[in-house]
Formats: C-alpha cells, structure tokens, sequence
C-alpha cells in the first residue's frame, strides 16, 4: 500500500508560510527588512510609469539567495520560482533577472545595507548577544570581476612618460634649430604640455600643408619630386606628435585613475592587482581585488568597509571614519592585529577618538623573546640616561644629542627623529656588528620618541589582565566570519564591478553571513 499520490487533485494548505519551519531563515530575513524604516525606501517611490517591485520584497529575496550561496541574478531568479521560503518572501512575484541585477547595484541600495547593518546591530544588543565593550577589525581580500591579465603598472607609466618626454624635448629642440617650426611659449622648460604638443602638431600641420600646396602649383616634374622628398620627413614628424599627444593624454587618465595606487585593472579600474592568500604555487601571482574590512563583535559583522590599498595600515584611520560616521559610536576598545600597528594609527586612536588600542605592531612577540632582549646590539636595549640625555653603546662609548630630524611619509604623516652620534667608533671591535656606515664615520642612532612611547603603551596594556583577554578573543571572533564567508557561504569573487557597487554586494554577503550564524546560534 501507497501514501495517496494524485496529481490531478488540489492540495491544502496553499498558505507556503505554513510549509515553512518556525526557525526559518525566511523569517529572520523579513523580520530584519521589515524594521527598516520606511524613510529609506522613498527614494525607489515613482510617480509615473508601470508599478515597480515594492523595494522591501527586493531586499528580501536578494538577502535570502545569498544566504543561500546564490550570487546570480538568474539563480536567483530560479529561486523564486522553485523554492518554498523564496515563494513565500516574493508572496508570488517572479521579477526577472535583470530586475534583480538592476535593483541590487543601485545607488540607493547603500543605504538600505546599512540600514540592515543599523537595526541588525540593535537587535543584537537587544537580546545581549553582543556587550559594546570592544570591536575587533581584520581585513581580507577578495577577488574582483576583473580578468587578471589587464592590468596597468604605475611604474611602467612613469617609465614610458619619462621616454616620451625626453623624445619630445629632443625632436623640439631640433626642430628650432632646423627652423622648421617658430617656437613655442612655454609653461615650463622640463616637458612639453598637451597643449604643447597640440601645437606643436598643428605648426607641422601648417609646414606639411604649405609643401602640399607648392606641389599643386608646381608644373615642373622635378621640383614636384623635390618638393614630395622635402614634405616627407615633416608629414612623418607630425604623424609621431600625434601620436605623442594621444599616449600623453592616456597617460595623464592613467595617472588619474591610479591615484595613490601602484597599479588597476582595465576591467575594473577601481580594483587594484594585490597578493591573495590562494596562491597555491607560491609563485607570488597577482589579482585584481579589493582589500574588505570589518568590524565584529560575537563573531556579527557590525560594520563593514571596501578599499583598493592592498596593506591593513593605511586602511585604519578612513575604516574608523566610516564606522563612526554611518554606524555606530565607537567602543572603549579597538582590537586589531599586528598589521594595523604603526605610530599614525595609534595616534588617531589614543590622541583623536580617545579609545584604547589594543594592536601590537610587527616586532611586538619578536621583542618578548629572551634572544632579543639580550641582544646588546639592538638599540632598544641600550642604557639611556635620562639626566645627561645620552645612550651608551655595547663598547661603552656614550652617543650625544645632535639635532632633530623630520620625515614625511606619502600620506602626509610627519615623524619626529631625536639622532645622537658616538663620539668615537675608530678602532671598535663591534663595528661589522653596529653599524654599516663607512670607515671614519660615527654610528648614529634616530630616536623616535613618539613611537617608543607608543610601544610602550602596547606592551603595558596588553600585560593587563583583561585587554590580554581581549587581545586574544580577536583570533576567535573576526577571522571565523571571514572563514565562514569564503568556505561555507562560498564567496570567494565579487560579481560585480567598480567600488561602489562591490561595497553594496560586501554588505549583502557578510549580511547573510550574519543572519545565517543568528539562525543557527540555537
């Protein structure tokens, strides 16, 4: 005997809702969505014209696919018209997938994330899964939608910049000095503008069109040919300004794309070529990426930021900005790990935002070790005598104060140098191992006062109790999102391009992230 099976009889319930389990992600997802006031879907409002989606059931089936690994604007297209929770989210719509594609790259969308993000964060705090004690940052990077073979070096732009400019400096000067062209009023002596050379073309255009008309009028034979030979080199010499003019205006866009970047994707040309941790052969390939930032507490991802530089560092200071300014207040404590620590960072956070940073920097656990610290040829461990201001050296030479150095990194960050000098290093038996400098010169020592200050604010906070806690939390709440996000949610390649709209596409993922970790919290 068989359970009753008819395919020509109608079936109760038609309700999908009630098909679904009570813990359904569907029901977070609504729940979630829902909440988000109705103030940040007026902007998708429309007067005019065929009724659109409602704003809201969008937001809903998007979330839902990419909890669901479905990061296609087709699959999830598939999804409504096969999966119960999908139906149910759609309440029977099947919009299409250019609709889907359309609505999740647009401009407004950024602000409903965040809004996501916004009431995600009170909910959490609502049922005390999170404390607001501290937020731990990672970065990660990501692959972009770039083919990785269409990439733009910034040093080899410079490269051929500079050959242009020598070329074009050298034809100039000869070309005045064959008085074939008058010369031109110039903005400065190092290189020819755009604009320069435009002119310069348009002089040779004149010279190549006054042959031309002597040639026309011009009934001897032999003076034609004469007149064709003399025509020649100009009309070739113009061709090649021409084309000058054209690689320099490329060049100037490169410039102006690159910004502070070494290097961008013609595909995407806001995705920069970084090192991923999928390099398998270790033969040190580049992709084009972007470097994903975020901020988590109970493994949640509170806030979240997307940046073309490839290193932690520089990313801090903006990410810190964006999570103040769109988030949340910050914390007591800010925890990251050693690739955010420099001395600009601490100081935006100790001096400016007035939080504690609990971030080690690169030789913090080398310089724990016994081998270093009794290491009489690091210069930390050298005696400091704070009344005479003076170090003492390993060969007890005493190194003075002589002048204080400033120094000017690419971002505009100023670093202050105390530098002393050994009195007298001729003769010493230590010297292959202290100095490189050359023979009948001194060793000289740059102090940093700022940073060392710094480091030892680190080391000290981090031998509390409790910011130790802290400290070592980090590893088991912000790397297993980004573990869950590539591994289990499978997203390992951004699928769309330019920065804005993959920052829209990283808050749905590690949205979904979170809503699938609170659904399985128990």
């Amino acid at each position: 005997m068989f359970k009753d099976y008819n395919m020509n009889q109608l079936t109760l319930p038609l309700d999908l809702e009630i098909k679904l389990q009570k813990n359904d992600i569907a029901f977070v997802i609504h729940e979630l969505v829902e909440s988000i006031p109705n103030e940040a879907f007026a902007p998708f409002i429309q007067h005019t014209g065929c009724p659109s989606y409602h704003p809201r059931m969008m937001l809903k089936i998007i979330l839902c696919g990419y909890t669901q690994s479905t990061f296609s604007g087709r699959r999830i297209e598939d999804l409504t018209k096969d999966s119960v929770r999908m139906m149910w989210l759609a309440q029977g719509y099947e919009p299409s997938y250019r609709t889907i594609n359309r609505f999740r790259v647009h401009p407004v969308m950024q602000e409903l994330i965040r809004q996501c993000f916004v009431q995600f964060r009170c909910q959490l705090v609502e049922e005390k899964l999170i404390d607001l004690e501290a937020i731990f940052i990672d970065g990660t990077k990501i692959e972009a939608d770039a083919n990785k073979f269409t990439f733009v070096w910034k040093r080899a732009i410079e490269k051929y910049e500079a050959s242009l400019i020598e070329k074009s400096n050298r034809l100039y000067e000869e070309l005045l000095q064959h008085q074939i062209i008058p010369a031109i009023e110039r903005e400065s002596d190092e290189q020819l503008s755009i604009s320069e050379l435009k002119e310069m073309a348009e002089k040779l255009e004149e010279v190549v069109a006054d042959y031309t008309e002597k040639i026309e009028a011009s009934t001897q034979a032999e003076e034609r040919k004469a007149l064709r030979s003399a025509r020649k080199t100009p009309k070739q010499l113009l061709k090649q300004v021409s084309e000058w003019v054209t690689r320099k205006e490329k060049y100037a866009r490169d410039f102006e794309i690159f910004g502070t970047r070494n290097s961008y994707s013609k595909t995407d040309q806001d995705a920069t070529f970084m090192r991923m941790k999928d390099d398998y052969m270790k033969n040190g390939q580049l992709k084009a990426g972007y470097n994903v930032q975020i901020a988590t507490e109970g493994q949640y991802t509170l806030a979240y930021g997307v940046y073309p530089n490839q290193t932690d560092t520089k990313t801090l200071t903006p990410f810190l900005d964006r999570i103040e300014t769109d988030f949340f207040a910050l914390p007591k404590h800010i925890v990251a790990d050693a690739g955010y620590g420099s001395e600009a960072n601490y100081q935006d956070i100790l001096e400016k935002r007035h939080c504690e940073a609990l971030i080690t920097y690169n030789q913090f656990r080398k310089e724990q070790t016994k081998k270093y610290k009794q290491d009489p040829f690091k210069t930390s461990n050298w005696a400091y005598d704070e009344k005479t201001d003076t170090y003492t050296c390993p060969n007890g030479q005493v190194l003075t104060f002589r002048y204080t150095s400033k120094r000017k990194d690419k971002d505009g960050f100023e670093r202050t140098f105390q530098v002393y000098e050994c009195e007298n290093c001729t003769g010493c038996p230590f010297r292959a191992n202290c100095t490189k400098a050359e023979e009948g010169k001194h060793r000289k020592l740059a102090v940093n006062v700022r940073w060392a200050q710094q480091k030892e604010y680190v080391r000290m906070k981090l031998s509390e109790e409790k910011a130790g806690h802290l400290y070592a939390q980090r590893k088991t709440d912000v790397e297993p999102v980004f573990g869950f996000l590539k591994a289990n949610l499978g997203f390992t390649r951004f699928s769309v391009r330019w920065e804005s709209k993959v920052e829209i596409e990283t808050g749905i993922a590690l949205m979904a992230v979170n809503i699938r970790k609170y659904v399985a919290r128990g």
